[in-house]
């Protein structure tokens, strides 16, 4: 039998914890939205998340994480572990810094942030915003903790170690899930044998869940720091070579994710001028259906190949560069594009029985998670061509194209408000078919850097040819077979991907050879 791939085998094993934590990510949904409902309290829960984790992404989750993995990979290469180490206990120690300076500064404008008519939520009303606020400045406790967790993952993950960092979300979870059960219901919640003490927080319970997640996922890393002889090295520079060197990337980086953060902030101001309850929270739980499988393959091989690529990039191997972006693209187009067309097909009565919605709400999530499937395979190519530029230290390149994104989606989704505002949440939702046109432009620019081109037609056209396959033949098969709805729909979509699978199989092994 032959061999996995250090990356295959990377990419299983991120695979098997990111699903692990989209279960976990289920469960506390689910839970949350059978005690909340399509309600204004889950809405102000959602919307009050996003500044939190616009903040986290740009000081470390997104911009310094991914700046600082080539950095590091190079100087464990080329100067050894004591010497990486030091580089990032200095831009950790920055980050930190950063991020409490700005969480203190958000705290004290958060309800002009909130009422601002370019701000997060100026279509609600007033003691609805006084609510969004209250979250938010809660929120920004978890934020400062991400400031060293999400650099931590980073850390681990430059020194090819990825078991932690990929469980790290799972506690995330679990912490979530325990202010759900405990700190927000008003009685007490009973599980078999056991029953859960309440301290009838409301939603404010959430937000402390969300607080104790965030300790859990740094906990959890701190063995790994352990394992390769971390020190902590307590210094605060903007004149080190390597610190400069971060920063380089980091520049760019930044207003990069700024970018990505500017398109779920505008998606949440759309919605909240839809005069619909349960527009941002059915927005919020589609674009949470899409990234299961984004994430489980998406994400997992994005992850799994930045390490190695930026190996290669420093040793100016361009031939295995190539060779490596060119697997990653082949196999998320032809799985990524039937996996879409399949769960389209039987989606509805999975999202009755699992959300617990009244007939109009399940209608309106079912439709709006159709429309971000979408953009499943744009989303999933688009992760592999950022980290293939950052790789190469080219941060110029992802942030030139999130502002086309930024442009499209911003101007779809004017059009949608003035013109097709029936189109409700699913119309916003479409909007993001702007993340596909970034991921081919940066896929046009990588192709234009590189000695020979990433290309990839054929496995599209077999993707095309396999959900055109698969999702007509899980819809038939939900519609026409006699039986519950729920059975119909798990055994039309297990028989779609059946019948979708021998035309990707190609892409099917070499996904056990990246």
């Amino acid at each position: 039998m032959k061999k996995l791939s250090f990356l295959t085998r990377t990419s299983f094993l991120l695979g098997f914890f990111f699903a692990l934590d989209k279960g976990l990510a289920f469960l506390r949904s689910i839970i949350i939205a059978r005690q909340f409902s399509l309600s204004f309290e889950l809405d102000a829960f959602n919307v009050a998340n996003n500044l939190p984790d616009m903040l986290f992404a740009l000081i470390s989750g997104g911009a310094m994480s991914m700046a600082l993995i080539p950095v590091l990979s190079e100087y464990l290469t080329q100067k050894g572990r004591p010497a990486a180490w030091k580089l990032f206990s200095r831009i950790a120690n920055l980050a930190f810094v950063v991020t409490a300076s700005l969480a203190v500064i958000m705290a004290i404008f958060a309800e002009q942030i909130v009422r601002s008519k370019i701000g997060i939520a100026p279509g609600f009303n007033l003691q609805e915003q006084r609510l969004i606020t209250e979250l938010m400045r809660l929120n920004l406790i978890a934020t400062i903790i991400f400031s060293i967790s999400g650099l931590v993952m980073g850390g681990l993950q430059a020194n090819q170690h990825f078991l932690l960092p990929a469980m790290a979300p799972m506690l995330y979870n679990l912490g979530q899930i325990t202010g759900a059960l405990v700190l927000s219901p008003s009685k007490p919640y009973t599980i078999g044998p056991v029953t859960l003490p309440a301290y009838g927080l409301g939603v404010h319970g959430l937000v402390y869940g969300v607080i104790i997640g965030a300790a859990l996922h740094l906990a959890i890393q701190i063995p790994g720091l352990l394992k390769y002889h971390f020190r902590w090295t307590p210094s605060l520079t903007l004149r080190d070579e390597g610190v400069i060197e971060v920063l380089k990337v980091i520049g760019p980086r930044l207003l990069t994710m700024f970018g990505i953060q500017l398109v779920f902030i505008a998606r949440d101001n759309f919605a909240s001028w839809l005069g619909q309850v349960g527009a941002v929270t059915s927005l919020t739980y589609g674009w949470m259906i899409m990234q299961v499988p984004e994430t489980l393959l998406g994400t997992a091989i994005a992850t799994a190949i930045l390490p190695t690529l930026s190996e290669y990039a420093a040793q100016k191997d361009w031939v295995m560069f190539r060779r490596t972006v060119e697997k990653a693209v082949r196999v998320l187009i032809a799985l990524m594009l039937p996996i879409a067309a399949v769960l389209a097909a039987g989606l509805h009565p999975l999202v009755r029985l699992v959300f617990g919605f009244d007939a109009s709400g399940t209608a309106l999530l079912t439709w709006t998670t159709r429309a971000f499937l979408l953009t499943l395979t744009g989303y999933a190519i688009q992760e592999v061509m950022a980290r293939s530029f950052y790789a190469r230290k080219e941060a110029l390149i992802p942030l030139a194209t999130i502002f086309i994104r930024l442009g499209l989606y911003l101007a779809t989704g004017i059009i949608v408000l003035t013109f097709f505002k029936s189109l409700s949440a699913p119309g916003l939702a479409l909007a993001e078919l702007a993340a596909t046109v970034e991921g081919l432009v940066m896929l046009f620019w990588l192709n234009r850097r590189l000695p020979e081109r990433v290309t990839a037609w054929d496995s599209l056209l077999r993707g095309l040819f396999a959900a055109l396959i698969g999702g007509t033949a899980a819809y038939a098969l939900a519609l026409y077979l006699p039986g519950g709805a729920v059975v119909t729909a798990v055994i039309g979509m297990a028989a779609g991907a059946l019948l979708a699978l021998p035309f990707v199989w190609k892409e099917v092994r070499l996904l056990f050879d990246l």
